[in-house]
């Protein structure tokens, strides 16, 4: 068994790691013209990070933190809210309900079948198209790329963000290979520090403050989140979810021997219940949904084993309630190296994909290519799924399909339709 000074010392190198998420995720929901203040989503970051990261560590007892999830944050801002025009209000509804369908099948045998059914490759494509997704804002927000009116993208200004840019990558970068927890911060700090240099941003007259409990928290639309125009992306939210909390937790559990007598990770049932929590929860605190957190590795690798580990995290993150003004003088293009980073490594998982047969790489190749194209993960996810189906049955493969994998498949083209019916 780890010592408690070992899981203190786990429980702040996940923090270290992962906080940059309360930079980041303010600055890509309260991109202007969601309509989102700066401030609220802050608070609800750090209020969702807080209680259900303590929840994983009390319920699940898991060496894991929480957070909202990377390329979720994405989708909700740039193709829901902005893409889809929806009030956010009741994206947050959305998100409520997503979290609710999690948690209903998380409480079943259900969750495993879903999940499973849906083959790797699949996954794999959706997790690339994600990691492109999450790359091109990056690259759009440092300046590297702009619209144009002929060849629909052309390379950017390069300003004097993109060259904060690349020097913010190149610390990530650096500090990246030597396993550093302080990597994407410093990074994000590096191009304030150069921006504060510069002019480009000015320090705040007080860098503490009340946090915001007034702006976002319980602000979201039950009914408006059910709207049947709404139906396809809150299943893909879902999806999403589900494939980025199963992944998480069966991946790191296995390189870190986090094995029950079976072999299966520890207290899966248990985690995925807190993380459908998180979802849930997310919609009320007013941020997208939450789940566990890949970098929980980090503090798994210097001894994290247990919940306590999860407990310390936890509490690292309230300081940062009061921590608004600071945090909002990071300027947005700041956080573009951390997007481009976390899409190349999710873009990692393309070595899965499958190349022997047509049937399998074309729906791969449209999950990963639609989702950045069409600005839009339901999108990508829900051809990948309906042509996966289509082509097993049309190539003779039938059999090879589960009977879940059909559902899916069937269910995708409904709501591929009714999106289109009911927009």
């Amino acid at each position: 068994m780890p010592t408690r000074k070992t899981e203190i010392i786990a429980g702040l190198t996940t923090f270290f790691t992962m906080a940059y998420i309360v930079v980041v995720n303010p600055a890509i929901l309260s991109t202007p013209g969601t309509g989102m203040p700066f401030s609220g989503v802050l608070t609800a970051t750090v209020l969702l990070c807080f209680s259900m990261t303590l929840l994983m560590g009390l319920y699940a007892k898991l060496p894991f933190a929480v957070a909202p999830g990377m390329g979720i944050n994405a989708f909700f801002t740039y193709s829901i809210i902005l893409g889809q025009k929806v009030p956010w209000p009741d994206a947050l509804g959305m998100v409520f309900w997503s979290g609710v369908l999690f948690l209903l099948i998380s409480l079943t045998p259900v969750r495993e079948k879903v999940a499973r059914s849906v083959p790797p490759h699949l996954r794999a494509a959706s997790s690339a198209g994600i990691g492109i997704f999450l790359s091109f804002i990056g690259l759009k927000n440092a300046g590297f790329i702009a619209a144009d009116p002929v060849t629909y993208l052309k390379i950017g200004p390069m300003d004097g963000r993109a060259w904060l840019g690349v020097t913010g990558m190149a610390v990530t970068i650096l500090l990246l290979r030597k396993k550093n927890p302080f990597a994407f911060l410093a990074g994000i700090a590096s191009v304030t520090l150069g921006a504060s240099l510069t002019g480009k941003v000015t320090l705040p007259e007080s860098l503490f403050s009340v946090p915001d409990f007034e702006s976002v928290l319980f602000k979201l639309n039950f009914t408006g989140g059910l709207k049947l125009a709404l139906l396809p992306a809150i299943v893909s939210m879902f999806f999403t979810d589900l494939f980025d909390s199963i992944s998480t937790f069966i991946g790191v559990s296995h390189a870190n021997g986090l094995l029950d007598g079976q072999g299966e990770p520890k207290n899966l049932r248990e985690g995925l219940i807190v993380d459908a929590f998180a979802t849930t929860t997310a919609g009320l605190f007013g941020t997208s949904a939450g789940t566990a957190y890949i970098e929980s590795s980090a503090g798994i690798e210097v001894g994290g084993r247990t919940g306590f580990s999860s407990l310390v995290t936890a509490f690292a993150f309230l300081p940062c309630l009061f921590l608004a003004p600071l945090i909002g003088m990071v300027p947005g293009y700041a956080t573009a190296p951390v997007l481009i980073l976390i899409g190349a490594l999710m873009f990692k998982t393309v070595k899965e994909l499958r190349f022997d047969h047509l049937e399998d790489t074309i729906p791969s190749f449209l999950t990963l290519i639609l989702i950045p194209l069409t600005f839009s993960i339901t999108e990508g996810m829900l051809w990948g799924f309906l042509s996966h189906t289509l082509l097993y049955f049309l190539t003779g493969r039938r059999r090879d399909l589960s009977p879940w994998m059909i559902g899916i498949g069937v269910l995708s083209g409904v709501l591929l339709v009714l999106q289109k019916t009911v927009s």
